[in-house]
């Protein structure tokens, strides 16, 4: 572009950098206000820290915006300026409404924390606030991107011709984005039905393990080894699997003996209930001892206990049947199990004929 032609956008450009000196100064002042406005509540705050970023290239580029559509119709160039201008203003209002979405997810999780003694309520608003964000961002991305596709005019050319074949493309997509749906549809049932929340135990395919994370597409269990089971969403709507949380963390555990019949069941009954009574783990509501089954050789006692949690009551498990089997073998020895065994005198044999 030679000087004759440049001449002409001097004053587009002065202007411009007017406008987005002001539309600066102004988001820095609205955000001082705005922190200060907003902090007594933490969602807005959250809010408020997202839209930062995004809100530092909307402002500037509005005021852009105003100064193209009143610059004059005849600037060489301006039709290009514009456009990449309005593309910018769209991908940055997209950004900043995401950012908006996923500050109020953070304001909502950070109000229901689940690093208390009873998260359940808070465990079902933070399953519920990350799938629908996620969702909600999604189609916040897709929204954007079709209009900005739509300041294109072959793009809207291009849209017709598809149309004319919609039907053949839908088969096509739909196929191949079956499990892409499936996963989403299954994605809104367990945020609304929430069969599963973050933080729930959950017995999958003989895997013990916590719901470490729920995203878009799958869900991330983790095994009491420290491993990660990656599980597809839909799988659980299709699929029967034991949750231990679903109403409540409490839960009761059951430690099985084999003793002698010859072993009193008071002593043993004292003793489970002083272990249980020693433990920080046990809620103080369950601690019994019954005889379970009785067998040819011996007898077998189920001890059955309560803890708060799936983890406490693992531990209270493992303590009561070290605790209870150090008892027998200490004050009942003989009580263990033993192998009994009935030998009859083996007939004498006949003398042997003597000799003629």
């Amino acid at each position: 572009m030679n000087w004759p032609e440049f001449a002409p956008w001097l004053s587009p450009l002065l202007a411009a950098t007017v406008a987005v000196t002001i539309a600066l100064v102004v988001h820095r002042i609205g955000r001082t206000i705005l922190r200060r406005v907003t902090h007594f509540s933490i969602m807005l705050q959250h809010v408020v820290r997202h839209i930062d970023r995004p809100a530092q290239w909307v402002l500037p580029l509005i005021g852009l915006q105003g100064v193209w559509h009143g610059s004059p119709a005849g600037l060489p160039g301006l039709g290009t300026v514009q456009h990449s201008s309005g593309l910018l203003l769209i991908a940055c209002i997209t950004w900043l409404l995401i950012a908006a979405v996923r500050g109020i997810a953070d304001g909502v999780i950070a109000r229901h924390p689940v690093d208390v003694a009873d998260n359940l309520h808070a465990r079902r608003i933070q399953t519920q606030t990350r799938v629908l964000a996620r969702t909600a961002m999604s189609i916040l991305a897709v929204v954007g991107l079709a209009f900005m596709l739509m300041t294109f005019p072959g793009a809207r050319q291009l849209g017709t011709s598809l149309l004319a074949s919609a039907g053949v493309i839908g088969i096509v997509a739909g196929i191949a984005a079956q499990s892409v749906f499936s996963n989403l549809i299954a994605g809104l049932q367990i945020a609304l039905a929430q069969p599963i929340r973050l933080d729930d135990v959950l017995i999958v395919n003989g895997e013990w393990g916590r719901v470490e994370e729920i995203s878009g597409t799958y869900v991330v269990l983790r095994i009491w080894d420290e491993r990660r089971l990656i599980i597809p969403l839909r799988w659980f709507i299709e699929n029967p699997f034991e949750n231990w949380t679903r109403r409540s963390a409490d839960i009761l555990g059951t430690v099985f003996l084999w003793v002698d019949y010859r072993l009193p069941l008071e002593p043993l009954r004292a003793e489970a209930r002083r272990v249980c009574e020693a433990s920080p783990k046990w809620d103080g509501k369950v601690c019994g001892v019954v005889v379970f089954e009785a067998g040819p050789q011996s007898m077998q006692l189920r001890v059955l206990v309560s803890a708060a949690s799936s983890g406490d009551a693992w531990d209270l498990r493992c303590e009561m049947r070290e605790a209870l089997v150090n008892f027998i073998a200490r004050e009942y020895p003989e009580c263990l199990p033993r192998l009994r065994a009935e030998v009859d005198a083996l007939p004498a044999p006949a003398p042997a004929a003597t000799p003629a």
